[in-house]
C-alpha cells in the first residue's frame, strides 16, 4: 500500500484494540472528550450542509468518512444521525472489534482496513472526513493530509483535531495522561510530533483545504468534563476547513 502510516504507531493501538469500548480502560480519555467532540463535529456539519441537527437523521445523503477511526466512537454516532459511514483504519486488529460492535448496536458501517492514500488512489469522494487524533501520528502529515483533501467532494468538510506542542501539553498529555493517570500506556504519544494550531493551518492550506475554524478542547478537572474553548488552544484542539 501507498501509505504515510507509521507502523510503530499501529503497532500501538493494534495493541489495546479490544478495549476500544471499555469507558475505563485505555481508552478512557476519548470516552470522555467524545461528547465535546461530537459536539464541534455535528455543529460544524450542519452549518456547512444547512441541516437541522435537531431533526432525525439530519445527516442523511451525507457520506462520512471517519480515517482513523478505531473501534468506531465516532463512526457509531454518525450513522444513527443517518449519514452513510465509512471507518477506516490501518491498525488491523481495530476493525474487527468496530464491526462487531456496530453489529450488536444495529448500524450499518462500511469499515475497511486502509489508509487515505489507498482510498484517494482509488478515487473514493466524502462530504465530510472526520480526520480526529490521527495526524499526530503519521510519518508524513502534509502528505497524509493531501489523501485527505483527494478525498473530499468540492464543497467538502474536514474535521481536524490534534495536540498543541508546548510545555503544558507535555505535561498534561504525556506526564498526566500517560504517566500520572495512566489512562494511557506510556508512548502512546510522541511529544515531538505534536502539531501547534498554526503549523496545522499551514499544512491544511498547503495540502490544498481552506481552514474555516479552530477551537480548543478544554478538560475540566473540577466538572470532570471537557469543552470547547475560542481562547485556549493550548493543548487538545480541533479545527474545520474546507474544499473549495
Amino acid at each position: 500500500m501507498t501509505t504515510t502510516i507509521d507502523p510503530a504507531e499501529v503497532a500501538k493501538f493494534e495493541a489495546m484494540a479490544a478495549e476500544w469500548w471499555d469507558p475505563n480502560g485505555k481508552f478512557k480519555p476519548l470516552h470522555l472528550m467524545n461528547p465535546c467532540r461530537l459536539d464541534y463535529i455535528t455543529t460544524q456539519i450542519a452549518a456547512e450542509f444547512d441541516r437541522d441537527i435537531a431533526g432525525p437523521q439530519p445527516f442523511r445523503g451525507l457520506r462520512i468518512l471517519d480515517i482513523g477511526c478505531g473501534g468506531g466512537l465516532l463512526s457509531e454516532p454518525m450513522a444513527r444521525l443517518g449519514a452513510d459511514v465509512v471507518g477506516a483504519d490501518a491498525a488491523a486488529r481495530n476493525i474487527p472489534v468496530a464491526q462487531v460492535h456496530a453489529e450488536q448496536s444495529g448500524l450499518t458501517i462500511d469499515y475497511r482496513i486502509t489508509t487515505a492514500e489507498d482510498m484517494a488512489a482509488a478515487s473514493e469522494a466524502f462530504d465530510v472526513v472526520l480526520n480526529m487524533e490521527v495526524v499526530e501520528h503519521v510519518a508524513d502529515p502534509l502528505a497524509y493530509l493531501t489523501a485527505c483533501q483527494q478525498l473530499l467532494r468540492p464543497g467538502g468538510l474536514m474535521i481536524c483535531s490534534t495536540l498543541n506542542r508546548n510545555p503544558k501539553s507535555f505535561m498534561m498529555a504525556i506526564i498526566g495522561a500517560e504517566w500520572v493517570m495512566r489512562w494511557l500506556p506510556k508512548g502512546t504519544h510522541d511529544w515531538a510530533k505534536f502539531i501547534t494550531p498554526d503549523e496545522l493551518y499551514d499544512l491544511i492550506r498547503r495540502a490544498g483545504l481552506e481552514p474555516v475554524d479552530r477551537k480548543g478542547m478544554v478538560f475540566n478537572p473540577v466538572s470532570w468534563r471537557w469543552g470547547l474553548s475560542d481562547r485556549d488552544l493550548s493543548v487538545n484542539y480541533v479545527t474545520a476547513s474546507v474544499k473549495r
